[in-house]
């Protein structure tokens, strides 16, 4: 038994009396540690104390180690960025021209071309002047010489180009800068009170909720007689990667099979394509699944079109719901268990929206951007908007409709290519309410190359203008509140769809190159980068994970405006690509817990259907010449050319102009924001962003 010792007396005092006392003990099951005094183990510990020259040396030279570390890594990137400029810009090899369609994008790229050269110019004679010994320019206190002062007749001609810029210039800058930094205050504020809304709703733990358990009965027959009929349509257009993974995880939803229809709408116009979709659908319909494979023969109106004439089926008649999935989505099996329900008792209810989650977000760094965007748009703006307006923008797929809300506000319309927010805004005019679920996510994928997100950014940044045109009319006659009426027209579609990408181009890629060569317009610091990196802060925020790209998400976010202003303007005024449709290229990715998950069930698919296999060899022969017919035509593997985007790389020469020049006016953060989003636009137009990035 251990000895009891007091040690209070000694941890009383500072300085220690007695005599040492050793015990010894047999067998112990405790270490003792001998302690010099009583408050040795409390004392701060001299971290330098004990170290020779020597060991401070080998400090030393692992921090100048560290440092010789970062520095070869930037100067490693340079050189790949040099290499990269050489071989796609100078030599062109594998890479192609962008083909720029509309009028309206060869004009735009032709009005930053002559502010290009037009930068350029004035680049020369500031300098110049500045070698002159004329620093008249380097704030915006302006000095014009007296007549006494003038040297010669270039300094006669420096001088009147000085009077000009002072005169009328910068008036006219300065003007369109406040107006644009008035905007950006504005729609800072409605991001803010969004997060404000999505605080308030983590704090208060509000969602929408399901009362009891609807398909809890004691009666087998009854409970499956009270699961409503449920229409799933999977449209689809040329989706050779994707296709069987949409396919497979929608027929193994947890829902009676005689309670739901499949629909797989095939626009698909590779005939190799087609044989496979249909292969696959025949597959599942042997294993029992009710599955369609339903393919038009004109292809109009795109995915609208599609819908609109499955809609028209007579057999659809005897259904109460639809949910619809993009090819690209992998639904849990108990998607419609977790959606449905929420109709039960809830007759104004008109659509149920899934959150999107991403299997390939970390695939390379255009996805770890794309992933803190769309993690804002569903953990803030689609959840505050489901929870205090019961309205927000259907996201075309994920989602459940009660087909009545779909007739009563008109059906499909192919008026516009983003007809799940045209449905969605019919539908609100009509009374219906939404209910956005953010626990309920659906895996899909995220663009992977910069070549299909900014085809997809076109088409999201168009079409809500070119609907804005045509439900104007409809929103103002609309018999919702005026506190309804507001928000469509003033937060939705204006503040958000157009003035966003008016004055984030205008601003950042317009105004600041202007005011290093017009510095009598000055553009504050605050806005060019305070305001800036703190709205970036607030849109990370749903995405943790993501701090470490706050800076590339920045500058890439100014990046896209000029694809998000070519849009807008597109939409806005009807022109000839606002209504172009091009269909985002997909991976085929999945991720592992998936790819496990889906071999499981593929083996119990097959070990139920081997049951079954006497009554259907002559299908499962036909599957198996379709598969040799689709090996044969399959064509090799092409090898992967990079675009050259002409507007992003000419913004990237005028930013680095702009950056040039704010040197000569010592503008150190001008200067370093200058250079890192003209690097950013340069990235970009050499198709580099999109490259894998571990």
């Amino acid at each position: 038994m251990a000895p009891s010792l007091d040690f209070s007396d000694w941890w009383a005092k500072e300085t220690r009396k007695g005599t040492p006392v050793v015990v010894t003990m047999e067998n112990p099951n405790y270490s003792l540690v001998e302690i010099d005094g009583p408050d040795a183990a409390f004392r701060p510990v001299d971290k330098d104390r004990g170290k020779n020259a020597k060991q401070h040396t080998w400090v030393l030279l692992l921090k100048a180690h560290r440092a010789v570390g970062c520095v070869t890594w930037l100067a490693t990137m340079l050189w790949a960025l040099l290499g990269a400029i050489k071989k796609r810009l100078i030599l062109g090899q594998g890479v192609a021209m962008e083909s720029e369609k509309s009028s309206k994008g060869r004009l735009l790229f032709k009005f930053i071309r002559g502010f290009l050269v037009l930068s350029l110019v004035v680049l020369v004679v500031d300098v110049v002047a500045h070698l002159k010994g004329w620093h008249y320019f380097e704030n915006s206190n302006l000095h014009i010489p007296q007549t006494s002062e003038i040297q010669g007749w270039l300094h006669i001609l420096y001088v009147a180009w000085l009077s000009f810029r002072a005169n009328y210039i910068a008036p006219l800058i300065q003007s369109l800068s406040n107006f644009c930094v008035a905007l950006f205050i504005i729609q800072s504020i409605d991001r803010m009170v969004l997060c404000i809304g999505c605080f308030w709703i983590k704090v208060k733990k509000i969602k929408p909720t399901i009362v009891g358990d609807p398909f809890k009965h004691e009666d087998v027959e009854k409970s499956y007689s009270d699961y409503p009929m449920i229409l799933i349509q999977i449209p689809m257009c040329n989706e050779k990667e994707v296709y069987e993974q949409s396919i497979s995880a929608v027929c193994q939803m947890d829902w009676p099979k005689d309670r739901f229809l499949i629909q797989v709408l095939d626009d698909s116009d590779d005939e190799s394509i087609q044989w496979l979709i249909k292969g696959e659908v025949s597959k599942w319909n042997q294993r029992g699944i009710n599955i369609i494979y339903r393919h038009r023969l004109v292809r109009t109106g795109y995915k609208a079109g599609n819908l609109k004439s499955a809609m028209n089926c007579d057999y659809v008649k005897g259904y109460e719901f639809v949910a619809i999935f993009d090819a690209d989505f992998q639904p849990n099996p108990d998607f419609l268990k977790q959606t449905v329900p929420h109709f039960k008792d809830n007759p104004e209810l008109g659509l149920v929206q899934a959150r999107w989650a991403f299997v390939n977000k970390d695939e390379n760094l255009l996805t770890r951007l794309q992933n803190i965007n769309l993690c804002f748009h569903f953990e803030v703006e689609q959840q505050v908007n489901g929870i205090f307006l019961n309205f927000f923008g259907f996201n075309g797929t994920a989602g459940v409709w009660r087909i009545k809300a779909l007739e009563d506000s008109g059906g499909w319309l192919e008026r516009t290519t983003v007809e799940d927010m045209d449905i969605a805004v019919r539908a609100h005019l009509n009374g219906w309410k939404f209910i956005y679920l953010n626990d309920v996510k659906v895996l899909c994928e995220v663009p992977e190359s910069y070549e299909a997100y900014r085809k997809q950014q076109h088409r999201w940044h168009s079409g809500p203008m070119q609907l804005f045109r045509l439900c104007l009319p409809a929103i103002i006659t609309s018999k919702i509140s005026f506190l309804k009426k507001a928000n469509l027209i003033l937060l939705f579609f204006l503040l958000r769809k157009l003035i966003l990408p008016f004055y984030s181009f205008t601003l950042f890629c317009i105004i600041l190159p202007l005011t290093m060569f017009v510095p009598e317009a000055e553009l504050p610091i605050w806005v060019i980068c305070y305001i800036p990196v703190f709205m970036s802060l607030l849109n990370i925020l749903p995405a943790p994970r993501s701090f470490p790209f706050i800076v590339p998400y920045l500058l890439f976010e100014n990046t896209m405006s000029v694809t998000k202003f070519n849009a807008m303007v597109s939409g806005l005024f009807q022109l000839g690509s606002s209504y172009e449709w091009v269909v985002t290229k997909k991976a085929g990715r999945a991720s592992e817990s998936d790819l496990l998950a889906a071999a499981e069930r593929e083996t119990k698919a097959m070990n139920h259907t081997q049951l079954h296999r006497g009554s259907s060899e002559s299908e499962l022969s036909e599957l198996n010449k379709m598969k040799e017919h689709q090996e044969a035509l399959t064509p090799a593997p092409v090898k992967k050319v990079n675009k050259i985007f002409r507007k992003e790389l000419a913004l990237a020469f005028l930013l680095l102009t702009a950056s040039v020049r704010s040197l000569l006016s010592a503008q150190g953060v001008h200067f370093y924001f200058l250079l890192f989003q003209g690097v950013s636009f340069l990235l970009v137009g050499l198709d580099l962003i999109g490259e894998q990035m571990s």
